[in-house]
């Protein structure tokens, strides 16, 4: 672990300021990934400015599936910030470690932003503003805006600078007692983890077909789903992961295959809604 520093405030600015269009190139494949490269970009440029491989490999590792509260997505930035920075200054470094920080943080930090960003601080400033705007008051657009984007500035901000300093000093520490292989293993994990959360709450098969007995009928996903919940959407992903990773098929392919097999399946019955 190195002590010296290349990374600046100025710096930290620069990804402070590219973060905020986050969601603007937001895909289905892999969501914010370009926003958070693009945001990157200024620190992947500064530590691998005279090594083309090595940018290109820190450019390459970003663009991997990444999402979570744009209004948060600093703190997770900083880390990767300061981790890029050890790369640089480290050959040993793990590099692997710094896509499985970002896949165990992503998860949680949504969590925590969207209910408090979403879920309580946009409903009291919507409350505020849209009482005077139901008056005719002309404040009440303008104290919305006010009241929500304030301090989700300040704490972009906050998370930015401290996600950095949290990063140096715990990969100082966590070198100096060689711990980076136990994190990376436990970032890993929960990445995992939220990959596996991921599934249960973001796809959806539903088999409607029923099999009768006498006067009894019994719904097919219900008994699927009674030995192994959410196995169907498990068994799928597992399915579109195989055709991406072993037979290499192109994630636009995947979707499309994705929307033959629903259109399909709702026409026949076979899936339902």
């Amino acid at each position: 672990m190195t002590t010296s520093k290349l990374i600046t405030k100025r710096d930290l600015r620069k990804v402070f300021f590219r973060s905020f269009p986050m969601e603007w190139t937001w895909n289905y494949e892999k969501q914010q990934n370009l926003g958070y490269t693009y945001a990157l970009i200024p620190i992947i440029e500064k530590l691998y400015k005279d090594k083309p491989e090595e940018k290109a490999a820190a450019l390459q590792r970003h663009l991997e599936f990444f999402n979570t509260t744009p209004h948060m997505v600093t703190l997770i930035l900083g880390i990767s910030t300061a981790m890029e920075e050890e790369n640089a200054l480290d050959e040993n470094f793990d590099t692997s470690s710094i896509n499985s920080v970002k896949a165990g943080l992503m998860g949680p930090l949504a969590g925590i932003g969207d209910s408090f960003m979403w879920g309580t601080l946009r409903i009291i400033a919507t409350g505020i503003g849209t009482s005077l705007a139901m008056n005719g008051n002309i404040l009440g657009p303008i104290l919305f805006f006010l009241l929500f984007n304030i301090p989700h500035v300040i704490l972009r901000y906050i998370c930015m600078m401290g996600g950095y300093k949290f990063g140096a000093g715990f990969l100082s520490k966590i070198a100096a007692g060689g711990l980076m292989e136990k994190l990376t293993y436990a970032a890993s994990i929960l990445g995992l983890m939220s990959i596996g959360s991921m599934i249960a709450t973001m796809v959806t098969v539903n088999i409607p077909l029923t099999y009768t007995n006498g006067d009894t009928s019994v719904v097919i996903a219900d008994v699927i789903n009674g030995i192994v919940p959410c196995l169907l959407p498990l068994l799928f992903t597992g399915f579109i992961y195989w055709l991406v990773t072993k037979k290499k098929m192109k994630t636009t392919w995947a979707l499309i295959l994705i929307f033959i097999i629903g259109i399909l399946g709702s026409l026949t019955g076979i899936l339902g809604v």
